[in-house]
This record gives C-alpha cells, sequence and structure tokens, in this order.
C-alpha cells in the first residue's frame, strides 16, 4: 500500500502544479473571483494533501498499523472527492450537494488518525 500511496500522492502533487498554471495563466482571466477563490482553495488543499499522502506512504512501511492506513486512504479519498467537488463546482458551476463536505470530513478523520498512529507509536 506505501508503494501505491506514494504515487497517488505524486499524481496529486504533480495535478495540484499544473491546475496552478492552469489557474495563473489561462483561467484568472476567464474565471469570476469566487470560481478563482474555490480554485485556489482546492489547490492548496490538494498541494497539502498530496504531502499527507506522501507523509503516510513513507511511514508505512516502518510504523505499519491500522490507524495509518486509514489516514492514509481518507487522505486519499477525502483529497479526490474534496478538491473534485470543489473544481468542478469552479470550472463548470455544477454542485455535488454533499460531496465536498464529505471529502473534507474524511480529511479530518485522516489527520485524525495520523494522530492516533503517531500516540500508539512507542519509541
Amino acid at each position: 500500500m506505501d508503494r501505491l500511496l506514494i504515487g497517488v500522492a505524486a499524481l496529486a502533487g504533480g495535478g495540484a502544479v499544473a491546475l496552478a498554471a492552469l489557474r495563473a495563466h489561462l483561467l484568472a482571466p476567464r474565471l469570476d473571483a469566487a470560481a478563482l477563490a474555490m480554485l485556489d482553495t482546492a489547490v492548496t488543499m490538494q498541494g497539502w494533501h498530496a504531502l499527507a499522502m506522501l507523509a503516510v506512504g513513507i511511514l508505512l512501511p516502518r510504523w505499519g498499523g491500522a490507524p495509518l492506513r486509514v489516514a492514509g486512504i481518507a487522505f486519499a479519498a477525502g483529497t479526490v472527492l474534496f478538491c473534485g467537488a470543489v473544481l468542478l463546482r469552479a470550472l463548470a458551476g455544477v454542485s455535488l450537494g454533499p460531496v465536498a463536505p464529505l471529502g473534507g470530513a474524511l480529511l479530518i478523520a485522516g489527520w485524525l488518525a495520523l494522530l492516533v498512529a503517531a500516540a500508539a507509536r512507542r519509541g
């Protein structure tokens, strides 16, 4: 699972950079302020959680344990749901209802699972 999570982190990180470039060079003149703010939020969250997934992927072989696996899954699923829903809203004006809040809740759960993994760690 560690290699898969590091691969997902790489895709998320690269995607965040690509979206930031699109935002700066192509989308800025075409979107209104509210859509640009949503886009900025999605890109920021995707970038930070790419780093979180990378950290979990690196820690998994060393620490192991269910809480760390839960953190990785929650970060990956939450990033897709939250960022995907916010991007869709910003770029196409389409709302997916409760998908973004669900994704956000998964991101928070990932951080809490990481806390549990760290607290359970001995040494």
